[in-house]
């Protein structure tokens, strides 16, 4: 299991077309740091119906958008 696998069910969850979450938000989620392996395992999200379109190291977001 990805350290990530919490993540990716709560952005299927949530459903939106496309949204937002800060970092901030994501360690809550997933009780861990954002760190350079989110970059290794964006791939996983597919599986989950989404895809990561921007990681904002500056903003500290990451921008999800549905598979289409």
């Amino acid at each position: 299991m990805s350290k990530y696998e919490p993540l990716w069910k709560h952005v299927q969850a949530d459903g939106r077309e496309s949204f937002e979450l800060s970092f901030e938000d994501i360690k809550v989620i997933t009780g861990i740091d954002i760190d350079a392996s989110i970059i290794r395992s964006k791939g996983e999200i597919k599986a989950y119906g989404y895809n990561i379109v921007k990681i904002s190291m500056g903003d500290q977001k990451i921008l999800f958008k549905k598979r289409v």
